[in-house]
């Protein structure tokens, strides 16, 4: 019924039903009409499942202006959701593989380092690409189970994030911890393909990965920290080529990374500012506040400069630094276009970063060939 209800209806809020929620398809997701985890907001404020609020407008008869969707309420439904079994989506949701664009972040750094480490003339080694980018996906969704276990209390407060497996309690504690053990276990499995002194370097990243959560907690700078975690491989990734580490390389890069993660999740956090000052969680976008795009500005030419320092010492040639300059104006596009009170905005300036990821390993691959 509700189905030939949008069908008839020519209202602002069929057009808005009718967008494609999962980008594997151009209808509507069936879970859409279904969950109680699609919301729209009433004009009090209210959320209510699309379901419910079709059915008590067509008791009430029709509004004089349909509620807009909330800007969540449109992530959640991706193709991991739509063709995955029910008991698993969960799961999915804890481990965000419905949401890629925080793998390719990190995963991004260990590509740049292991094009920086091939020898001229050849591009990275492909198995070794392969085991960063399986462990990037393992180590990624093991890094969010265990954000939302130290997080459930406060994910619960938070608009964006209260529908959260654990906040929601769509899994228990137990659940969680048996899943996470089985991350665990997959990321060690891959670890354990590199050299020992890429198996050390690794498995002391485990520290700053266990860490994060609570430095929103204890300081405005956890972005930074951040930056620290999903950047280390920028050091894994030439200690995995080579056996060490060439530090007047892979420290430029990875403090280009830590500027660049700065960047990104600064703009990000603006979501979540306002319930984040409710609940008392820090953040550099608190920090920052109506001089964060000056800063990130600076952040933006600080990233620059150690991508490019890293350049320099590799020995890369002009088609890196043509590379750069894009990704210098890729930055600059970001925060300088971004409405910081818009989290549709800030949620498209983040996913691009993959991008501008893309761009750097483009550029150091076709400087190392050409």
């Amino acid at each position: 019924m509700t189905a030939r209800l949008l069908r008839r209806s020519k209202s602002p809020l069929s057009q808005c039903l009718s967008v494609p929620l999962c980008r594997a398809q151009s209808f509507i997701c069936p879970s859409i009409v279904t969950t109680q985890n699609s919301f729209l907001t009433t004009p009090s404020g209210r959320h209510l499942s699309t379901t419910k609020w079709l059915q008590t407008q067509k008791q009430n008869g029709d509004p004089p202006a349909p509620p807009k969707p909330t800007d969540f309420s449109i992530e959640k439904h991706t193709w991991a959701e739509c063709y995955s079994p029910k008991w698993m989506l969960p799961y999915i949701q804890l481990a965000r593989l419905n949401r890629p664009a925080g793998t390719f972040m990190l995963l991004w750094p260990c590509c740049w380092s292991l094009a920086l480490a091939a020898p001229a003339g050849h591009v990275p080694d492909l198995k070794l690409l392969t085991l960063f980018a399986t462990g990037a996906l393992i180590m990624r969704s093991a890094g969010c189970t265990i954000n939302d276990m130290w997080d459930k209390d406060f994910d619960k407060l938070v608009e964006r994030t209260n529908q959260r497996p654990l906040a929601a309690g769509k899994l228990t504690d137990a659940q969680a911890w048996a899943f996470l053990a089985a991350q665990l276990s997959a990321g060690l499995a891959v670890l354990l393909q590199l050299n020992g002194y890429s198996v050390v370097m690794g498995a002391s990243s485990l520290a700053l990965v266990a860490a994060y959560p609570a430095m929103k907690r204890w300081t405005y700078w956890p972005q930074a920290f951040l930056g620290l975690t999903f950047n280390y491989g920028a050091l894994l990734g030439w200690a995995a080529v080579h056996g060490s580490c060439a530090w007047p390389v892979v420290l430029p890069l990875y403090a280009g990374g830590v500027a660049w993660t700065l960047v990104y999740d600064t703009l990000y956090a603006h979501q979540d500012k306002k319930d984040d000052i409710k609940i008392g969680v820090r953040s550099t976008a608190l920090l920052f506040g109506d001089q964060t795009k000056p800063v990130l500005n600076a952040f933006s030419a600080a990233a620059i400069a150690g991508f490019g320092t890293a350049g320099y010492m590799a020995d890369l040639d002009w088609p890196f630094y043509l590379g750069l300059t894009g990704g210098a104006v890729h930055l600059a596009w970001q925060v300088n276009t971004a409405d910081l009170n818009d989290a549709l905005s800030l949620q498209a300036r983040f996913a691009s970063n993959k991008w501008f990821g893309a761009l750097v390993f483009a550029s150091i691959v076709t400087s190392k060939v050409l």
